[in-house]
């Protein structure tokens, strides 16, 4: 399948570019005014990953949605975490809280995945829909379990791939389906690297760059990489638990790995220490017949074209400009009077809310999330074994580990 047919069947329909809008907006406003409020509970873990980036807040003023209680084992963090959601109880146990509380929604805030597989399954069998900090699952068999359970439940599932829903990488999406940079042939990921450079950071941010690859090339055929770890070849014996962010093990602090997606894209992605201020801010490029786009990750993302490369390769005057696709540039970093964080993790939700009523399946997907971890888990198997392989990954406890 070419990457035109690719991206005119995608399930990314065009309504959801609406995100943001004022149409949207006041068409959410009416949905929550005619429908009773929704019961959310919120569960953290103080000392093992916290809240993430603010999940404690994450129903804050929202309307249709009243936070009944918030979970976590650590007494002064969930103290704070209560004042902060306006939680009405709180409670040491999170199973106690879903027994006691039958959330419909329930967000699940720790940075560390540690305890992501098991909070999760315990709010779907309570028959919550959830949205989950990513990374979403230590292993492939675990997000494997909470997927499968969720259907069977008919519950919903989001993870925090907020730029996932940015407006202008919706915009983008469309945009390059239409051919702003002619056929797309390439696309070439970094890490944000720094201390992290390696395995650390292609499971913490890596995996936002390898949702948004899918997103603009389509699925994975087969994965070839090559890892580093202190100079040398790795073997498993050198692969360790996440020395800061609890992600489950990683090993080397050099990797470079080619995708080679099923449309005929070609994907790479690289991170390796010491080349954090040449490979400039952690993203993407993407390469087309008629140009190139930038885009450079976070949770206001920033996009920018060449689009004559060979015309500024001669003549050295034509340059990168901004790219906005007609998105007000203020839109990226506020949203319903939020900023930050707390405005891209609302573009999320409200996506998540409408995909419960209208019975889909969200933009950032528990399935979707999944399958930005397979590409990180298919990157360690094939460094490790310094062998090609296939997707889907048949092996799906983790690479790492015998």
């Amino acid at each position: 399948m070419s990457y035109s047919s690719l991206m005119k069947t995608t399930d990314c329909s065009r309504r959801h570019i609406l995100l943001g809008s004022t149409a949207w907006m006041a068409a959410q406003a009416l949905r929550a005014a005619d429908a009773p409020p929704r019961k959310a509970a919120i569960i953290g873990h103080t000392g093992a990953g916290d809240y993430g980036h603010g999940i404690e807040r994450l129903f804050a003023g929202l309307p249709g949605v009243s936070v009944a209680a918030v979970a976590d084992p650590n007494d002064a963090g969930r103290a704070k975490a209560k004042a902060a959601c306006g939680a009405a109880r709180d409670y040491p146990d999170y199973r106690e809280m879903l027994d006691k509380e039958k959330p419909d929604l329930v967000a699940i805030g720790p940075r560390w995945a540690t305890e992501h597989h098991a909070m999760a399954m315990a709010a779907l069998q309570s028959g919550a829909h959830l949205y989950l900090e990513k990374p979403f699952t230590i292993t492939l068999a675990e997000a494997d379990d909470i997927v499968q359970l969720a259907k069977q439940k008919q519950c919903r599932v989001a993870v925090a791939h907020v730029t996932r829903c940015a407006p202008t990488v919706l915009r983008l999406e469309k945009a390059l389906r239409e051919g702003l940079i002619g056929e797309v042939l390439e696309i070439h990921t970094v890490g944000k690297m720094g201390s992290r450079a390696g395995g650390q950071d292609m499971m913490v941010l890596g995996l936002h760059v390898f949702d948004l690859a899918r997103l603009f090339g389509g699925e994975v055929e087969w994965c070839q990489a090559r890892m580093r770890h202190q100079g040398k070849v790795p073997v498993m014996a050198d692969a360790k638990e996440s020395p800061t962010d609890k992600v489950g093990p990683v090993v080397g602090d050099d990797i470079f790995a080619h995708f080679a997606m099923k449309s005929g894209v070609n994907v790479t992605f690289r991170s390796r220490v010491g080349l954090e201020k040449a490979a400039g801010p952690f993203g993407m490029e993407i390469i087309g017949t008629r140009g190139i786009v930038r885009l450079n990750s976070g949770f206001a993302p920033t996009i920018s074209i060449l689009a004559d490369p060979n015309r500024a390769a001669t003549t050295r005057t034509e340059s990168w400009k901004d790219w906005t696709g007609g998105i007000d540039p203020a839109s990226e970093t506020t949203f319903e009077g939020l900023t930050g964080y707390d405005a891209s993790h609302r573009r999320v939700v409200r996506d998540w809310l409408t995909a419960i009523d209208e019975k889909r399946e969200p933009l950032a997907s528990g399935e979707r999330a999944m399958k930005a971890i397979e590409m990180a888990h298919g990157v360690f198997q094939s460094g490790i074994t310094g062998q090609r392989v296939e997707f889907p990954l048949v092996k799906r406890t983790h690479p790492l580990v015998a």
